[in-house]
């Protein structure tokens, strides 16, 4: 049994809201959102292998709980369940458009709209046709979200743009999948493009697989990188020394953390103290060779014995993990360089595990 679903939508606004509303109302940036829950009147989906339980947001530019301009808007899956463990959710408080990116306010961690989002999820991170000469109000692409409209200024991945075209978006559920279809096109920019998802639970383990494939239908070569942010929010638990972090090659930083609050040990980031209030831990990353076997990063926490093995199929361009008292998010990159005609692919694997707790 499957149900799918096919419409095209034009935003009137690139920011995230509980409802629609009038572009100018959003643009001031005159309301504050609270942080919301998984609640039923954003359009979502949830599948399950009978092992795995996990529910996600549907791109929907009316209506959608994400319809800003950062992150792909589909497959954002805000909770994962397995054996009692939850291994995503809401890392923030509240939303206030007013807020680039994200600030600490007071006891308060707000997010602006762009940055929004729960769990696995991607960002393209190069937009295409953007010129900096060009003026304010000629467009560009930004992929899984759609054709955007320049603002005055350089490119800011946290500016919320307006969107003028988001695109053909299909969506077509099984039990234990969700498959995203993006068919977009930029006559003005000469880029067009096909972008497919699917959210996959493998049969009898507890397993996911995100499977992606980009098209290019247009007259130019589309070239940028995508990463999956990876906001894990394991059993609510603040980064700390409970948890650990590891991939499978000695890790170079180019910037180490402080010591305070964590250390580059070997293939390991440990923390030295439970992160709290306004503590930030930012690593990028380096070290990786060229092989897509350094693209597994282990995240597992003693405490509630749960973890998560990532990888994925294309070798790294570059890697970073980031923490704050409520979320361990490492953000994989991999390179994007398609030819018209051409097609790229990849995929993200997750593995999810139980073990003894207090180990």
């Amino acid at each position: 049994m499957n149900t799918s679903q096919s419409f095209r939508t034009r935003a009137v606004t690139g920011l995230m809201a509980p409802v629609a509303r009038p572009a100018a109302t959003l643009l001031l940036g005159l309301f504050i959102i609270p942080a919301p829950g998984p609640a039923a009147d954003f359009p979502q989906a949830e599948i399950s292998n009978g092992q795995i339980t996990a529910k996600m947001y549907l791109p929907d530019a009316r209506n959608g709980y994400y319809r800003s301009t950062r992150f792909d808007w589909s497959g954002a899956i805000y909770s994962l369940r397995y054996k009692g463990h939850e291994f995503y959710g809401t890392w923030f408080d509240r939303i206030d458009p007013k807020v680039i990116n994200w600030v600490h306010q007071g006891t308060e961690i707000v997010s602006g709209p762009c940055s929004a989002l729960a769990g696995p999820v991607n960002e393209f991170q190069a937009p295409l046709g953007w010129n900096d000469e060009a003026k304010p109000g000629t467009t560009f692409i930004k992929i899984g979200v759609g054709v955007l409209r320049k603002a005055d200024g350089n490119y800011n991945r946290y500016f919320p743009y307006e969107v003028v075209d988001s695109g053909k978006w299909s969506v077509r559920k099984e039990r234990d999948s969700v498959e995203f279809t993006q068919e977009l096109s930029d006559p003005a920019s000469g880029f067009a493009y096909v972008y497919r998802k699917v959210v996959r639970l493998a049969k009898g383990k507890p397993e996911m697989v995100i499977e992606h494939s980009l098209k290019n239908t247009g007259e130019k070569v589309i070239q940028s990188t995508v990463y999956n942010h990876n906001f894990v929010v394991l059993d609510k638990q603040p980064p700390g020394p409970d948890f650990t972090f590891r991939v499978p090659f000695q890790i170079q930083a180019s910037r180490l953390p402080n010591k305070e609050l964590a250390e580059v040990r070997g293939s390991q980031v440990v923390y030295t103290r439970p992160l709290a209030g306004k503590d930030e831990v930012v690593v990028p990353i380096q070290g990786f060779g060229d092989s897509a076997k350094d693209a597994e990063i282990v995240i597992e926490n003693r405490k509630v014995g749960a973890g998560v093995k990532i990888s994925g199929d294309r070798p790294l361009v570059r890697d970073l993990l980031w923490s704050i008292r409520t979320v361990l998010a490492i953000e994989p990159y991999i390179a994007i360089d398609i030819q018209p005609g051409g097609e790229f692919t990849w995929k993200n694997m997750f593995e999810y595990y139980t073990m003894a707790a207090g180990m």
